[in-house]
């Protein structure tokens, strides 16, 4: 027999009835929210739908997913129910969908999901280049862009009321292991899409401009990366190390190394990590 959706009363299932009802309005961005019980991933599931002509503004949540993928194919996993797992369509046109601008669309995902987690669980959220949340220096959410056509759909995995012992890597961290004021996923999901179509708005209004709607100021100001001395591993067991200085008008971080400044796009970045002193 199947578990409960209601076996572990600490993580009750979202739902999407209310979900809808909350933020599905006329005019507003989200068309569509579709709760789930369980899927291989819902970044999979979304970029599918969107081939076949999914709207703008589609949303995907799992309470389960077993084959969640990070960034380069990494594993992302967690128990169910324990965290957020969704996945989001978004359809830019106009000067928004040149691809010099299209690389700030998950960095948007990014300051939004953190403005509004720590608005609603009180907890200092960092961002570090290109795609995690971090409270410290442990990972709290993972951000993945895919391309469709003419869309963009992102994903996002926020941890909240995974345990230390289920933790999947030693790095990572959760709301609750952070002993945050809110470990109640309906509240968060609302507060973060809510954000997130408040962000999307603007950027479109200046056709992506980073710049003219603040997002790029928006984004050094939360990014962990800026301003520390970091070692970048690239394809083929290269390394580069240096300061990173900024992210440029494409979102790419931008590092200065050995008197030279080098603009890496997350596509060409294998992983990022801070030097500390001593190492």
């Amino acid at each position: 027999m199947p578990e409960s959706r209601f076996t572990d009363l600490d993580r009750p299932p979202l739902s999407e009835k209310a979900l809808r009802k909350a933020l599905i309005r006329p005019g507003s961005l989200w068309s569509e929210i579709t709760v789930v019980e369980r899927t291989g991933s819902t970044n999979a599931d979304l970029v599918e739908a969107a081939g076949g002509g999914a709207p703008e503004g589609a949303v995907l949540v799992a309470e389960s997913q077993v084959e969640g993928r990070g960034r380069l194919g990494r594993v992302w996993s967690a128990p169910p129910r324990s965290g957020l797992t969704v996945s989001m369509l978004f359809r830019p046109g106009g000067s928004a969908a040149r691809p010099v601008r299209l690389g700030w669309l998950p960095l948007l995902v990014g300051v939004a999901a953190a403005a509004a987690v720590r608005g609603v669980a009180e907890v200092e959220v960092w961002l570090k280049w290109p795609n995690d949340l971090l409270i410290g220096e442990r990972k709290l959410a993972g951000i993945l862009a895919e391309r469709v056509e003419d869309g963009i759909v992102v994903g996002m995995g926020l941890n909240v009321s995974i345990r230390p012992e289920e933790l999947p890597v030693e790095r990572a961290t959760s709301l609750a292991v952070e002993k945050a004021a809110c470990l109640d996923r309906d509240p968060l999901l609302r507060a973060v899409l809510r954000e997130i179509e408040t962000h999307y708005r603007e950027w479109l209004s200046v056709g992506g401009d980073p710049d003219a709607c603040g997002l790029r100021s928006a984004y050094l100001a939360s990014c962990a990366t800026i301003g520390q001395e970091v070692r970048v591993e690239l394809p083929g067991d290269r390394v580069l190390t240096g300061v990173a200085t900024g992210v440029d008008e494409s979102g790419r971080l931008l590092v200065r190394a050995a008197g030279e400044e080098h603009a890496l796009s997350a596509g060409d970045v294998v992983h990022v990590r801070r030097v500390v002193s001593g190492q």
